[in-house]
């Protein structure tokens, strides 16, 4: 499937996006062993990120090595300290959003409720809900009748199923503009993403923008996704080991740079 393409400003991006992840502990970069879940709690089988793209102790940089690869409007960064209620890092998202205007960060910390959220809407950031850190389904209510339509929900499904409100995957209505499908058991593992899950939530997304996170490992994987009418996917593993780079997601887009 060929992507189309929308115009914004001097930029120009197609209609399928390959957006970079970065996970902060401890004022750093880290990543994930593969098969490890930052939200089931195995914060230490998180370790500093060994890539070509900078020192795990300089964000800015990293961020902005991946964003010159996947030509992304988007980021999506995931504050490990606040999803597991150690604290968290945003003096370091404010940094990471000073040095990177323009991109439209997307911060999942853990948001269980209004009050969770409030505390972050300074960063003018996008918020990521995800559907098992949140505390129950009025609690969803409650944050999209403040907050609008202008979120990121985060269906997290891991071997039993969906984690969180089982009402959201039976009630679509119940989505905002952009939907993350996220396997928590493929993150860090390179296996593949789960085409057949893929496949119902898009069937049930309607107009809404679908987005995928867990597995994803070559061009393939995107390609594949992309044409299961996917809007992105979310990528870190296969971005630091080069098995996706800057040639692969040019193809993807057409040949075309923004």
């Amino acid at each position: 499937m060929a992507p189309t393409s929308e115009v914004s400003g001097n930029l120009t991006f197609t209609s399928f996006d390959v957006v970079p992840v970065l996970d902060l502990q401890d004022g750093g970069v880290v990543h994930a062993r593969a098969g490890k879940q930052a939200r089931a709690g195995k914060r230490a089988d998180y370790r500093p990120i060994a890539t070509p793209f900078g020192p795990p102790h300089d964000p800015p940089a990293i961020a902005r090595a991946l964003l010159g690869i996947t030509f992304s409007p988007a980021m999506y960064i995931a504050d490990l300290d606040a999803i597991l209620g150690r604290g968290h890092n945003f003096d370091l998202c404010q940094a990471l959003a000073d040095a990177l205007p323009g991109t439209d960060l997307w911060i999942d910390a853990g948001f269980a409720n209004l009050d969770d959220c409030a505390f972050w809407l300074p960063l003018g950031a996008t918020l990521v809900i995800g559907s098992e850190t949140i505390a129950s389904l009025e609690d969803w209510k409650a944050i999209c009748g403040s907050l609008g339509r202008n979120l990121v929900l985060s269906l997290d499904f891991d071997e039993q199923g969906l984690r969180g409100p089982t009402e959201l995957m039976s009630e679509p209505d119940l989505w905002p503009d952009r939907v993350i499908l996220m396997s928590l058991g493929r993150v860090g593992t390179e296996t593949g993403p789960d085409l057949d899950l893929l496949g119902k939530v898009v069937a049930s997304a309607g107009d809404r923008h679908v987005y995928v996170a867990g597995g994803v490992a070559t061009r393939d994987d995107v390609a594949t996704v992309q044409e299961a009418g996917a809007r992105g996917v979310l990528v870190a593993t296969a971005l630091h080991s080069g098995a996706i780079g800057q040639k692969e997601i040019a193809a993807l887009r057409g040949g075309r740079r923004p």
